[in-house]
């Protein structure tokens, strides 16, 4: 489930020595990090400092792959001698459970995924239940607070994010939970920091939130959160019912998913809190263990939109430095020309701030901004920060008050379209202001496309016009549609 905080891309910055001084003896960090960029990354590759700190600091991926992966820990000359195979298989297991490209190699959306906030419980491939099986004997089940966040919430929300979380399970399965107050409980819900006694030390604000134990005696089902997130029962920073609801998962029996939809994938997104949290993949799986619930209706869960799906529509699309984002319902895919994969993303997961749903988005190269539009409403980012002053009403654009939504919208040599209903509009982005003459008509100045639109961007001396399952080229030179196919090939879709 977890990945949280808006992450930008990785920047390539040229690193420059200075002739002017004489050069000091190279640290033992500095000889590490020779040997290792040697062994996983092509010779002349120039890492950014945040990459660098990341490979080969305490935190790096080999640690992770530790944490995770069950990498063994070994010295650093013994892991260069005997180990460099180890390591290039558990990237790739790693790379197969986030669906990433498998190179075995920790090239940059790998350390993306790596430097994410998440669950501390390792990955154990593919989900269903914690590998033994380990599940509670009896459905009845009891909880101890045993003390509480220090940041921003009160008691009060505390325990109502644990009893709302542990509903999540009780409603879909025969599971009921009942909190005490003194006593011996089944799970024992506690705040710590740093190491607190389980093997399992927690690393400051970010990084790992939380872990829990499964079912069993002693610190079996127990649930720790770092008392050093800032917790709240928002959509800013750390929501506590999402991250609880996570880790209650684990006090059932429940391993991570794969599955990016599930509220048990291991990486933090916000979610609606006042919308059913579980995913189908998590219904599924408790249900697998302590059978369904009660209630003659069964509760169904969300699943994630899939790239070969024949009924597949795209709300947005928007180009991002050479990215394509494809933007439906709560997820975006990220399209990299260079690489064979598409990651499949929470918007929440870059953008906590953002709603769901985005109905339009545009990139202006001359600015090097992106704008999102939903409602009357949008937003501009810069790479993947929101800028400062947003969100603002689309009245700033000049629209009438007749419109309230854009459907699609794409930027082209300085002018914007606007794509709503049958009509669209054309902006000066240099000016500043929306062209005279218009709205005019789509079939009219685009033949052959319909006048529904549901996404448009810009490839070449082409729009891409999007439509239900379908996209059609439309040549701006030509002022023709040159091709249709189905959308699934964007997201590389081999049956499409």
């Amino acid at each position: 489930m977890f990945s949280l905080k808006t992450l930008p891309l990785l920047l390539l910055l040229p690193i420059q020595l200075s002739k002017a001084f004489p050069v000091p003896p190279e640290s033992p960090e500095e000889k590490k990090a020779k040997i290792v960029q040697g062994l996983f990354f092509p010779i002349g590759t120039v890492l950014s400092k945040s990459t660098w700190q990341f490979v080969f600091c305490s935190c790096g991926y080999q640690n992770y792959l530790e944490n995770f992966y069950q990498l063994p820990r070994k010295g650093y000359q013994a892991a260069r001698k005997n180990s460099t195979s180890m390591v290039v298989e558990k990237l790739k297991e790693m790379q197969r459970f986030f669906g990433l490209n498998v190179t075995g190699k920790p090239n940059e959306e790998t350390l993306e995924m790596m430097q994410k906030p998440r669950c501390g419980v390792p990955d154990t491939g593919e989900f269903m239940i914690t590998p033994g099986n380990p599940k509670w004997e009896r459905n009845n089940l009891t909880y101890r607070i045993i003390n509480y966040t220090p940041h921003l919430l009160l008691r009060a929300d505390v325990e109502r994010a644990f009893e709302r979380a542990f509903e999540e399970w009780s409603i879909a399965s025969s599971l009921k939970f009942k909190k005490i107050s003194q006593g011996e409980a089944d799970i024992r819900i506690a705040f710590y920091q740093g190491d607190h006694g389980d093997n399992s030390p927690f690393d400051g604000p970010n990084g790992i939130l939380a872990h829990a134990f499964q079912p069993g005696p002693g610190i079996g089902g127990d649930a720790h959160f770092d008392a050093e997130e800032t917790w709240t029962d928002n959509r800013t920073n750390y929501n506590l019912l999402i991250v609880a609801a996570h880790e209650f998962g684990h006090s059932l029996g429940l391993a991570h998913s794969t599955n990016p939809a599930a509220l048990m994938y291991p990486t933090y997104a916000f979610r609606d809190p006042s919308t059913y949290l579980l995913s189908q993949d998590d219904i599924n799986g408790i249900q697998a263990i302590y059978g369904p619930s009660n209630d003659p209706i069964q509760p169904t869960g969300s699943t994630a939109p899939t790239a070969c799906d024949p009924r597949l529509t795209f709300d947005a699309i928007v180009t991002l430095r050479g990215e394509t984002l494809f933007f439906k319902n709560e997820y975006f895919w990220r399209r990299h020309p260079q690489l064979p994969t598409v990651e499949l993303n929470f918007i929440s997961l870059f953008w906590p701030s953002l709603p769901n749903g985005i109905q339009a988005a545009y990139e202006d190269f001359d600015r090097d901004l992106i704008f999102l539009f939903k409602g009357n409403q949008y937003w501009a980012l810069n790479g993947y920060d929101i800028q400062q002053g947003y969100p603002k009403d689309i009245s700033n654009y000049g629209f009438p008050s007749s419109v309230q939504a854009i459907d699609a919208a794409v930027s082209y040599r300085s002018k914007t379209y606007f794509f709503v209903n049958d009509q669209f509009w054309r902006y000066d982005n240099q000016r500043r202001s929306m062209e005279a003459g218009y709205p005019q008509s789509i079939a009219s100045t685009f033949p052959g496309i319909g006048s529904r639109i549901d996404a448009v961007f810009q490839q070449d001396d082409f729009f891409l016009f999007f439509s239900g399952p379908v996209y059609y080229a439309f040549d701006l030179n030509t002022q023709r549609v040159t091709r249709v196919a189905r959308i699934n090939k964007w997201l590389n879709c081999r049956r499409s």
